[in-house]
């Protein structure tokens, strides 16, 4: 057939092979394997015939690299046009993961079977994009409207089990071998007469939808969207698959695939699915590099974050030793972590037995010389360096020798807290973000001496945790807290310009955000950032700078806990208001200061907000501070809910193009100063080249 695919009879049951490693990924290859396979059964001595795959799991999904390409015969429409059409029942063995156009593959089958741990789905909405070879018209056609818009707008696989319940799969087989029992399956159907089962026979009656359902799912779906249009463009498609025949619903289906696949939301989401792939490889590190095991964890601190921290290795199985300073401070951790498990089991998301066999794993102390045998410990106390310092030499004199010395500091100086043991050479940072059991960014950072061994396992060790991991060098707030400081500085800043609170968060709201970043503040507490501006002594003595928050302390509106800070919140329901003494206060603060308040537009406000992060970002390149740019965008994905359909704000930057930005910024520069708006060289010899930074990357490499 061709390299990847084969085709033999076994018996009377023709079986179709692809081995296309690592997961089987619909090349044109094996595109051209599988249409030439089923054509040539047409003609042979099999009766049925069985479609399968070589390794770890059934076709995964299509090859990714051919989008924005010309496309390359024979296209899956056509490969499965020639599967439904066969004069012989197709059966699909399923085993692993059948997704995406493998999960249309097994739909345009005539019947599927699979093993019980198998699983199937259409994750294409992930990538900005729509199943585009009869996903949307076939699951409703199965499964039902609600189910199959359910499935296909979150992208998430379905289990086995599950799927035969949703009639997705219609019968889940036995044993190890699972050529044997697909084959076996076939002869069943053959000898029961079986008929051939196109799914494009079903249709589905209109009036058995509920008036207003559609434009319902659009309106809920657009609440939780943040800029992405595939689940507008998947609730068409459905809606066509119940209101069109199907090559109409099918014509449908390609002609808003074609426009989300030239999308910039489709073109971002698949720069930030390759950009975390990246992210996991450091450029000087050889790929053979030994790894330190990790049987056995410790955290020194068991505040919320290290509450967080320890639930990351429960959940995979790694006993963790919680370190406090007293039996009450300790108790009251656990007690969150408990807590937080019990909300778990509440939603029907966890057993009470695995929650149980995850507590198990957690154990606390307050004797340093409980730890003395773990692989890794984790510093999570509050951000104070002599603080750390002293519990690293603590750890120095207690760890053993080999043990990885790991610091959760958001801001201090890993260097001198390695520099506080004899063995800098096993410290680094490993920055998680809170809540840590939950959020998916773990930034790793790698202090001047730290060991290539520590640096290998860190980075395999939060793969294992299911974290996304990017590698930062050591300056003051690392990659993502660093460049923020001008984000924060600039939404302060133009409160006393002319803004509302509610007009600054509900511009980046708009533009994808998931909280402004004023309202966020308020979530932190106002008291975080203006503690953490008392120990700088880098910032310039401006009555302006960050006036609102201070002001804001100093009348000890705090934010979320103390029921005000930019905004007011009903203290039943949380629920933010604004609030008009804010709103006069922030008048006052500018008359005091001179300031002439002004009508401020949606474009300058983002301009304001997010240039800093760009030219911040270009600085962290220039100093190495970051790999790639295309690392700073999954720090702020993953990190602090930048949109993924905007793909990050060094891919935002080249998509706006970098001249304009740094003309922009160059503007600011003239109206505001230099101590605010002072271009990165490396923004500016970029912008003069016309180039972009994933071209400047691309020479990097």
């Amino acid at each position: 057939m061709s390299q990847v695919v084969s085709y033999e009879l076994h018996g009377n049951i023709g079986v179709i092979s692809v081995n296309n490693p690592p997961v089987n990924a619909l090349a044109q290859v094996v595109r051209e394997g599988i249409l030439n396979a089923v054509q040539q059964a047409q003609g042979d001595a099999s009766e049925a015939i069985v479609l399968r795959c070589e390794g770890r799991t059934f076709i995964a999904g299509a090859d990714i690299t051919e989008f924005g390409k010309p496309p390359k015969s024979p296209g899956l429409p056509e490969v499965l046009s020639e599967i439904e059409n066969s004069s012989k029942p197709v059966i699909a063995a399923i085993h692993g993961t059948a997704l995406g156009g493998g999960f249309e593959v097994t739909l345009a089958c005539h019947y599927r079977c699979a093993i019980a741990s198998a699983r199937v789905g259409l994750p294409e909405v992930n990538l900005g994009l729509l199943p585009g070879a009869g996903g949307t018209q076939r699951v409703p056609r199965i499964a039902g409207v609600k189910a199959a818009l359910d499935m296909i707008t979150s992208g998430k696989p379905v289990p086995a089990p599950k799927a035969k319940e949703m009639g997705l799969i219609d019968e889940i087989v036995e044993g190890d071998d699972l050529q044997a029992a697909a084959i076996s399956y076939a002869g069943e159907l053959l000898n029961a007469g079986a008929p051939l089962k196109r799914v494009r026979d079903i249709t589905i009656d209109p009036e058995s939808i509920e008036p207003g359902f559609f434009e319902s799912a659009r309106k809920n779906l657009a609440k939780r969207a943040r800029g992405q249009i595939a689940q507008d463009r998947i609730v068409s498609c459905i809606e066509a698959a119940v209101n069109l025949p199907m090559d109409e619903g099918l014509q449908r289906e390609r002609e808003l695939f074609s426009e989300l696949v030239t999308s910039p939301e489709s073109a971002a989401m698949r720069h930030i699915f390759f950009a975390e792939r990246q992210a996991a490889k450091i450029k000087d590190l050889p790929k053979d590099t030994a790894q330190r095991p990790i049987n056995k964890v410790a955290i020194i601190g068991g505040g919320t974050m290290g509450g967080g921290i320890a639930m990351c290795f429960a959940n995979v199985d790694i006993p963790v030793v919680m370190v406090e300073i007293n039996d009450d401070a300790l108790e009251r951790g656990l007690g969150i972590i408990r807590k937080n498990y019990s909300i778990t089991v509440k939603k029907g998301k966890m057993s009470e037995e695995h929650m149980n066999s995850r507590l198990e794993l957690i154990s606390g102390t307050t004797d340093y010389a409980d730890i003395s045998d773990v692989d890794l410990v984790i510093e999570a106390v509050f951000e104070n360096l002599d603080l750390k310092k002293e519990i690293f030499a603590k750890l120095d004199a207690t760890c053993k020798q080999g043990a990885i010395l790991a610091t959760n500091t958001s801001y201090q100086d890993v260097d001198a807290i390695a520099n506080a043991t004899q063995r800098p050479e096993d410290v680094l940072g490993l920055h998680f973000f809170s809540p840590a059991n939950v959020m998916k960014l773990l930034e790793v950072v790698r202090g001047e001496k730290t060991a290539d061994d520590v640096l290998a396992t860190s980075m395999a060790i939060g793969k294992k945790i299911g974290k996304i991991c990017a590698l930062s060098r050591v300056c003051y707030g690392f990659i993502g807290n660093r460049m923020l400081s001008g984000y924060g500085r600039e939404a302060q800043m133009l409160l006393l310009d002319g803004c509302t609170p509610t007009q600054v968060d509900s511009t980046l709201e708009k533009f994808g955000m998931a909280m402004g970043p004023l309202a966020m503040g308020d979530l932190a507490g106002l008291d975080v950032g203006y503690k953490a501006r008392q120990s700088r002594t880098d910032l310039p003595d401006d009555p302006k700078l960050f006036r609102m928050g201070t002001v804001l302390v100093e009348m000890d509106r705090l934010g979320q806990k103390t029921g005000a800070g930019y905004y007011k919140y009903d203290p039943e329901t949380r629920a933010r208001l604004a609030d008009p003494e804010v709103e006069a206060l922030i008048k006052e603060e500018a008359a005091k200061l001179d300031i002439e308040q002004r009508e401020i537009s949606e474009e300058e406000i983002l301009q304001r907000c997010f240039y800093p992060l760009i030219n911040e970002g270009a600085l962290i390149l220039e100093e190495g501070i970051a790999q790639r740019p295309s690392d700073i965008d999954v720090v702020y994905v993953y990190g602090y809910a930048f949109p993924v359909a905007k793909g990050g704000p060094m891919f935002y930057a080249d998509q706006v193009g970098l001249k304009n930005v740094y003309d922009k910024i160059c503007e600011f520069r003239d109206r505001y100063g230099e101590d605010y708006w002072k271009p990165a060289p490396l923004l500016k010899e970029l912008a003069e080249k016309g180039s972009s930074f994933a071209e400047w990357a691309a020479e990097q490499a």
